[in-house]
C-alpha cells in the first residue's frame, strides 16, 4: 500500500556513516585538525565559562521566549558531533553561527561497546568519561558562538546503539527497529530499559562539562533535552505504550532540568485509527496531540520527509511532495495553536530525485522556500533543516551520505549553495 511506511534511505545510508567517518578519532590526528585545535587557544581539560550568564530559553503562551523577548530561530542538525574531532566541530558549528543559524540539534547518546564508534554507555551504568571529550566540546564551542543546542538522549534507530541496544542488554532480543517492532517496543515497557534509561539520562544533564566548568543543567548552551529522536511503537497502535513512557520520562527529564527545555522529539505522526495516510494513521503507535500536551513537554516537534512516507506523485497520483509538506506543516501549526504550545518543526529534507517529484536542486530550494515561509508566517518557532555538514579532518567535506546534507562554502561548485543561502536568509527573517 503506498501508505505503508517505506525503510528510509536516510536511516540506512546513516548506519553506513556510523561506520565511516562517524568513527574517526575524538581528537583530529592530522596535522590539518591538529592546526585548528591549537588556534582554539583552549588547553584540553581546561574549565571556561563559555555563556553561563546567558538566560536560558523559556516557553510561554504558546511561544519560545528570552526574557521579555519572543524567540524564533531558523536552525539546523548535525547528529555526528558527539563523535568527532574539535576540527570538524568548530567546522560545522563556525559554519552555523555564520549562516546565522542560531539552534543546532546534535546526538547526546552512543550507547553500546564494541562497535565502530566510541561508546558513551558501553555498558548498562557504565559511562566513559573520554569518550564525552566531543560533546563536551560541542556545548563550549556552541556558547562561545551564541549557539543553543537540542540534544535527544536515545535513538529510535539502531545508529549509535538506540533503543534495540537497551533491549539487548536485558533481554537479548534481536533487532526489530525496521520490521514489526515487537522487540524493539519493549524498550517502552521493560522495568530494566527504563530504569537505565533514566539512569543515563541523570548522568548526562547532571555531569560537569570539562570545558565550561558548568554542569550541563546549567548551562543555557543547551536549550532543550528531548526524550529521543523519532521515537516509534508501531507493536502498540493505541499509542498507549509509548505515552505512557513520554509521560513518565518527560516528568523526569525535567525535575532533572527545570530551566531547560523538553520536547518528546517524534515525527509528529496523528495516531488516527483508520485514516488512510500512513503519517496520519495509528500505524506508528504516535499521537502527536497527547504526547504535546504532556504537562512537563514544552514544546511539539514535527519532521517532514514526503519522499520517505510514500508522499508523492509516484507512490500516490495526486500527490506532490512539496505541497503535501506545507499541508502537514501548517496542520501542526494549527493544532500546536489550539494546544497553546510552540512547534518547532526539528528536521526536514528532500532527496533530488526526479521519480519521487523534485527533479532538480532548483525544485528542492522552491520546497524549502515554501515550507520555512509556511512555518515563519504560521507562527511556528522554528526550524531546523536536515542537515548541515562540513569539512573532515583532512579537510575535505564530509560525504553526503544521504543526499540531504547542505554546505555552507561559496564556492560555485558547492552543489547545495543556494540552498545555504536560502537558509541564511530564511534564519535572519525568522530573528527579526
Amino acid at each position: 500500500m503506498n501508505d505503508r511506511p517505506r525503510t528510509t534511505s536516510r536511516r540506512t545510508l546513516l548506519g553506513a556513516a556510523a561506520l565511516g567517518l562517524a568513527s574517526t578519532p575524538l581528537l583530529g590526528s592530522t596535522a590539518f585538525a591538529a592546526d585548528r585545535d591549537a588556534e582554539s587557544g583552549i588547553p584540553e581539560g581546561q574549565a571556561r565559562g563559555n555563556g553561563g550568564n546567558r538566560p536560558f530559553v523559556t516557553a510561554r503562551g504558546g511561544e519560545l521566549r528570552i526574557g521579555g523577548s519572543k524567540f524564533r530561530f531558523g536552525g539546523t542538525n548535525c547528529y555526528y558531533l558527539h563523535q568527532q574531532s574539535h576540527y570538524m566541530i568548530d567546522a560545522v558549528l563556525d559554519d552555523a553561527a555564520a549562516m546565522g543559524l542560531t539552534v543546532v540539534r546534535a546526538w547526546a547518546f552512543a550507547d553500546g561497546d564494541g562497535r565502530s564508534y566510541r561508546a558513551l554507555q558501553p555498558k548498562p551504568f557504565s559511562y566513559d568519561e573520554a569518550a564525552f571529550d566531543s560533546l563536551d566540546y560541542t556545548v563550549h564551542k556552541a556558547g562561545l558562538l551564541g549557539l543553543r543546542l537540542v540534544l535527544p538522549l536515545v535513538n529510535n534507530w539502531p545508529d549509535y546503539g538506540g533503543m534495540q541496544q537497551y533491549v539487548s542488554w536485558f533481554l537479548g532480543l534481536p533487532d526489530d527497529s525496521y520490521g514489526d517492532g515487537t522487540n524493539h517496543d519493549r524498550f517502552y515497557t521493560d522495568a530494566n530499559c527504563r530504569k537505565a534509561y533514566r539512569a543515563w539520562a541523570k548522568h548526562v544533564i547532571q555531569r560537569r562539562n570539562r570545558y565550561t566548568g558548568l554542569r550541563y543543567d546549567a548551562d543555557p548552551t543547551v536549550m532543550a533535552w528531548e526524550l529521543a529522536n523519532e521515537p516509534r511503537c508501531r507493536s502498540d497502535k493505541s499509542g498507549a505504550n509509548l505515552l505512557g513512557w513520554a509521560r513518565e520520562m518527560s516528568a523526569y527529564v525535567k525535575s532533572l532540568a527545570p530551566r531547560q527545555l523538553l520536547a518528546v522529539g517524534d515525527e509528529g505522526f496523528y495516531g488516527r485509527a483508520g485514516h488512510s495516510d500512513y503519517p496520519y494513521s495509528d500505524y506508528e503507535g504516535n499521537d502527536w496531540l497527547k504526547l504535546t500536551a504532556l504537562p512537563a513537554v514544552d514544546y511539539g516537534t514535527v519532521h517532514v520527509y514526503p519522499q520517505n512516507w510514500g508522499e508523492t506523485s509516484g507512490g500516490k497520483p495526486g500527490t506532490d511532495a512539496t505541497d503535501w509538506g506545507t499541508r502537514w506543516i501548517t496542520d501542526h501549526l494549527a493544532d500546536g495553536r489550539a494546544l497553546g504550545k510552540p512547534v518547532v518543526v526539528e528536521e526536514f529534507g528532500l532527496q533530488i530525485d526526479a521519480g519521487r517529484d523534485i527533479p532538480d536542486t532548483a525544485a528542492r530550494d522552491r520546497a524549502y522556500a515554501a515550507w520555512t515561509e509556511a512555518v515563519r508566517t504560521g507562527g511556528g518557532a522554528g526550524d531546523q533543516f536536515w542537515l548541515l555538514t562540513s569539512r573532515v579532518d583532512d579537510g575535505s567535506f564530509y560525504p553526503d551520505y544521504d543526499g540531504h546534507s547542505v554546505m555552507w562554502n561559496n564556492d560555485p561548485a558547492n552543489p547545495t549553495r543556494t540552498t545555504a543561502q536560502l537558509f541564511a536568509a530564511h534564519a535572519k527573517a525568522m530573528s527579526a
